[in-house]
């Protein structure tokens, strides 16, 4: 056959984590506007520097192939979009980062014919700093909304402050996929899936960790696993001070009980009960039919994040799982978040694949970027925000920014790394004992 002759669609992603990166680089192949699915795609990564900089062990969970990946300030990644040639921008940031990138991205396109399409979204269900977190992503030319009731609640923030909704487009979870469930599995696998910051606390840890050990002593017929998210000395995207695998040291647990890692679509492969507190995990497990738990022995609170999984039928206690309860997941609630189980899910992504095939071929390229914050409307807000990416208000890199005019040789790439890994040892090792003397 005769080699394919299409362009390939030019994706850069910025992301600061392991998990913004997953749903960056997903969702870049979600929303590559190619005539035909399996059409090419040239996919460069940037990580931002910072304390959840993934881990090469953390990319390769991922299992998403970027043809070329680097480490970047956000002053170095503006450097990067005004010399390099991208169709699409994917910024998979926090809040604050995603409002400095589009303000220095605008001023490094000013004066281009033409400009690449900018992307942003969230990395799952939005359960907290709704506003905060809307107005700073607002300035993208699509805000990607991972479910119906999400698109609904964009459009209504952005409209009630009077700015401009037409970005907002309703996509899906583009980590969701893999076989349904077709019933037990031999042992019957029951996965605890684990969250770096919630619940924090040493106690709450202790108690999750003491029912599941307890659960496998109760079910020995049964494989109990603890679904871990990263390796000490590793981040996520939020910070873990208390992490499971150095509390299980301090217990007991039996033969059947085992730690974990790895892509999470693998260990659905062999789960029959998902069991979590708010992770994303469920709406994985929920999108492959999966008897899923968001446990409640903690309370159903706004800070655990599973007051986001009322209505879903899947709300259960240890106790309950103990005597052998299986929830039955609400379907009308299901198909409002973004969990497409009804075979619909590779249509998910069709609006947004037009609506940037449309702007790409836009007479005379795009308007400028314009996010709601500016200089003039959040006089006391922005120039902080910017000035922590080492921006000033108008976009540009403020004197003294971190190698904004040159890359970062051999010497400073090392006291970068060490400079981090202290910081994680800080956060892990340092803090808490601090916090404990200060409890004596």
């Amino acid at each position: 056959m005769p080699a394919s002759t299409t362009k390939p669609t030019r994706i850069a992603v910025l992301a600061d984590s392991d998990t913004r990166w997953k749903w960056g680089a997903l969702t870049s192949h979600r929303i590559a506007p190619h005539e035909d699915a399996q059409g090419p795609l040239a996919l460069s990564g940037f990580l931002l520097r910072g304390r959840a900089t993934p881990t090469p062990r953390q990319l390769a969970e991922v299992g998403v192939h970027a043809d070329s990946l680097r480490e970047v300030t956000a002053v170095e990644f503006l450097r990067a979009m005004a010399e390099e040639e991208y169709d699409v921008v994917v910024v998979a940031l926090v809040g604050g980062g995603v409002q400095a990138v589009l303000h220095g991205l605008k001023r490094v396109w000013e004066g281009r014919e033409k400009r690449p399409v900018v992307v942003t979204g969230y990395v799952g269900v939005v359960y907290e700093k709704l506003a905060d977190g809307l107005l700073l992503r607002h300035g993208a030319d699509l805000v990607l909304a991972n479910s119906r009731q999400d698109a609904d609640r964009f459009r209504a923030v952005y409209e009630g402050v009077g700015a401009d909704a037409s970005s907002v487009t309703e996509v899906a979870l583009p980590f969701l996929g893999g076989a349904a469930y077709k019933g037990e599995h031999d042992p019957y696998t029951v996965v605890f899936a684990v969250q770096p910051s919630v619940p924090d606390s040493r106690k709450d840890r202790t108690y999750l960790l003491n029912r599941l050990i307890g659960h496998a002593r109760l079910h020995p017929e049964r494989e109990v696993l603890l679904k871990l998210r990263s390796k000490p000395g590793e981040h996520t995207t939020h910070i873990e001070e208390q992490p499971y695998q150095k509390l299980v040291q301090r217990l007991d647990p039996p033969a059947n009980f085992r730690l974990v890692y790895g892509n999470m679509g693998e260990v659905l492969d062999r789960t029959d009960l998902l069991v979590t507190i708010s992770s994303t995990a469920a709406l994985e497990s929920l999108h492959r039919r999966i008897p899923t738990v968001v446990l409640t022995d903690l309370g159903v609170r706004e800070v655990l994040g599973n007051h986001h999984f009322v209505g879903s039928g899947c709300l259960a206690s240890w106790d309950q799982l103990d005597a052998g309860y299986r929830p039955v997941a609400d379907a009308e609630w299901v198909a409002r978040q973004g969990v497409v189980a009804d075979g619909s899910y590779e249509t998910a992504f069709d609006a947004a694949r037009e609506r940037i095939a449309k702007l790409l071929a836009r007479p005379g390229g795009l308007a400028p970027l314009t996010p709601y914050y500016t200089p003039a409307t959040a006089p006391g807000y922005l120039p902080g925000i910017l000035a922590r990416h080492h921006l000033g208000p108008d976009g540009s890199p403020l004197p003294g920014a971190p190698a904004h005019d040159r890359e970062p040789g051999p010497v400073r790439q090392i006291v970068r790394r060490a400079a981090r890994g202290a910081y994680r040892h800080g956060v892990q090792r340092v803090a808490p004992v601090i916090r404990r003397m200060g409890e004596l």
